[in-house]
């Protein structure tokens, strides 16, 4: 849409009320970080005023451009654009910044806030996040254009400071985005030379320029408190679709302060009162308000709303169009927004995986070509490892700079970039994202797990390799402690099958769940398949846990999950021929278990009745499990170097030694 452009007047009155919104809401909190707002106020007030396409009516209108501030803690630049924008975000909500309840927390968070696309804060995140996004659009875009209507055709910007720039995960998503060329991204760094510590040649001396060009950027460099030079930039960005460009934008952190401006003293402090009223007396705004917004920069704002909105009802209206003239792309279009819900999707998920013994990647994986079959939106890929993980789309080609058609995308050996990717495309809508690596490896994905959950984000990560039965590759491809890690991230779902039926449940359980992710364990060695009735089966595992097979007067339940039910099972039967009643439970999912009301759980373990507990990891979460005597055979320490038989023998994990130790328990 064509906008017009402010005067240079009107410019600086939206600038400075962005500014001033932004250092009365931090004082008010005595809390947080008026620098970085101060700095990019200009560089907020074009990109609002005059380039951004949106409609604070319709905040989730699937063409909407997507702004990320990625330098989360400068929020209240981003609370008080959305304000002025005319999104639900009263004054009074500005005021109550960093408050209990409040629409504006101390970060960005997605889903708290109309018009925050992305939860950002953990410094990186959201550079990566917006990667995604801009991902999932060209993908999306490509899918559905036709010559006469593209539904898809926004582009995504972003705010993105000098600790994003420092945190490893920036490098892992700026490569990728150079490589697959997402022309649609436009970045401004904030270059202000000053972190919390103080200037930031303390620690940060690369060339910016030199290392994104490297990258494959397009790259710019502009005095970012020059409206025009800003406008320039953006329509330069913009005329590069080939590459994503990153606007090197020279700020002033604190600009207007005349005693903190270019220190560390207003990064993350309450300029004060006193320091206010001289800020506001230097750039001519009046010293005793607070909140203040000028008629004119109101009226320029509600001027705007009509024409956004016309934009958003126009596209609408070649919508509309495009649906009835497309009848093949308007089904699929429906099945990519469309959440899943097929009353036997485990069943089908089920009758996909060969009845033999088998690793559950290799199960998982036929379960993945199942779903994929069955949702188109299912995409997804692996750090590198894709022929391991069993993780790539049989009948579908690979994501490159020249074709977005296909469903399989190489991550490559970027972790951490992977997960925030994942994130960032799940954010966007439209897809389910997964991502696969070494269940070891997952140490570098955590923060964006966690924040897959935080945010409520459907991103299914998928982990194989799941134990020290990695074998000869040696404890540093061992993981030991990370189911433990897993489970203890709220709202984060894991589940460790221990045949096909279970791994076609974890899989049904994936794409079902829509309110946060998925962690899938899979392992490498093959498994066997237990026999019993399928159908309740899967309905047990997709409660987390369930009565596998044993006395129905239990006095004791001895619980197993992934490839250590098989042992347990076994050790199990031994004491049940040895007159003792025991009752075996498996537990793909300790999470879904937890959840279950309390009378299903007793069902399943009796209250009073000792339990076994055997895991190929650590103790810790599990002795939630019970009030009644516990025991755990699993790993207190790293695992070793040799053939997975060994370890098993070694570890305590085999059928006989596992009975050895219930044995001596009891007794």
């Amino acid at each position: 849409m064509s906008r017009t452009t402010q005067s240079e007047t009107l410019h600086q009155l939206t600038a400075n009320t962005i500014r001033f919104l932004a250092v009365d809401a931090i004082n008010k909190a005595n809390s947080g970080h008026p620098g970085m707002p101060m700095g990019m106020a200009n560089v907020a007030a074009v990109l609002w005023a005059e380039f951004l396409n949106y409609n604070p009516e319709a905040p989730q209108w699937v063409n909407r451009d997507r702004f990320i501030l990625s330098a989360g803690h400068g929020s209240m630049l981003l609370y008080a654009a959305l304000h002025l924008a005319g999104y639900a975000i009263s004054r009074d909500d500005l005021r109550d910044f960093r408050q209990w309840g409040s629409r504006t927390p101390g970060h960005p968070e997605f889903g708290e806030t109309p018009g925050v696309e992305t939860t950002t804060g953990p410094l990186g995140q959201g550079f990566a996040n917006g990667v995604g996004m801009a991902l999932a659009a060209r993908m999306l875009g490509d899918r559905f254009a036709t010559p006469e209507f593209s539904p898809i055709d926004h582009w995504v910007y972003g705010i993105v400071s000098d600790g994003d720039l420092m945190e490893g995960i920036s490098h892992e998503a700026a490569s990728t985005a150079g490589h697959l060329g997402l022309g649609k991204i436009i970045y401004f760094y904030d270059d202000n030379a000053i972190t919390i510590e103080g200037k930031t040649d303390l620690a940060f001396s690369e060339d910016i320029e030199k290392r994104f060009q490297g990258y494959n950027w397009h790259v710019q460099e502009i005095d970012g408190h020059d409206a025009d030079a800003i406008r320039q930039a953006i329509k330069a960005a913009q005329a590069e679709t080939a590459k994503p460009s990153i606007i090197i934008t020279k700020t002033h952190i604190g600009y207007g302060s005349p005693n903190k401006q270019d220190t560390a003293g207003c990064h993350g402090a309450p300029l004060g009162a006193e320091e206010t009223t001289a800020a506001k007396a230097n750039l001519n705004w009046p010293v005793d308000s607070t909140f203040y917004v000028p008629e004119e920069v109101e009226k320029a704002f509600a001027d705007l709303k009509p024409a956004l909105a016309a934009q958003e009802k126009e596209w609408q209206r070649h919508f509309d169009a495009w649906q009835k003239d497309n009848a093949n792309l308007k089904t699929l279009w429906d099945a990519h927004f469309t959440p899943v819900h097929a009353q036997d999707l485990a069943e089908q998920i089920l009758d996909a995986i060969p009845d033999k013994a088998a690793a559950t990647r290799a199960m998982g994986g036929a379960a993945l070509q199942k779903v994929a079959a069955l949702y188109p939106g299912l995409i997804g890929g692996s750090a590198d490892l894709g022929p391991s993980t069993k993780t790539l789309i049989n009948d579908s080609a690979s994501v490159t700079a020249s074709d977005f058609m296909g469903r399989n995308l190489h991550f490559g050996i970027r972790e951490h970039g992977m997960g925030a990717l994942m994130n960032g495309m799940a954010a966007y809508g439209g897809v389910i994202p997964y991502g696969s690596t070494f269940f070891v490896f997952a140490d570098y994905m955590r923060p964006p797990v966690r924040l897959a959950a935080l945010m409520k984000l459907q991103s299914l990560f998928i982990f194989t390799h799941d134990s020290i039965f990695v074998g000869e590759d040696g404890p540093t491809h061992q993981p030991i402690e990370h189911l433990a890690v897993m489970r203890a991230i709220p709202n984060t779902v894991l589940f460790r099958p221990a045949d096909r039926i279970e791994t076609a449940a974890a899989y049904a359980s994936a794409l079902r769940r829509e309110d946060g992710p998925t962690v899938l364990c899979l392992t490498r060695q093959n498994l066997d398949n237990i026999p019993r009735d399928e159908k309740s089966a899967l309905a047990g595992a997709a409660c987390g846990g369930y009565v596998l097979e044993g006395d129905d007067n239990p006095e004791l339940v001895v619980v197993g999950t992934g490839s250590e039910l098989h042992p347990a099972l076994n050790a199990a039967r031994a004491l049940r021929k040895e007159g003792r009643r025991v009752r075996v439970v498996s537990m793909p999912s300790l999470d879904l278990y937890l959840r279950q009301d309390v009378s299903y759980r007793d069902s399943v373990i009796p209250p009073d009745c000792p339990v076994v507990v055997v895991e190929a990891g650590i103790s810790m979460g599990w002795y939630g499990l019970t009030q009644a005597p516990m025991h755990f055979v699993g790993l207190d320490s790293f695992g070793a170097s040799a053939p997975a038989g060994r370890l098993a023998d070694e570890f305590g994990l085999t059928a006989e030694k596992v009975l050895q130790r219930i044995r001596q328990w009891l007794d």
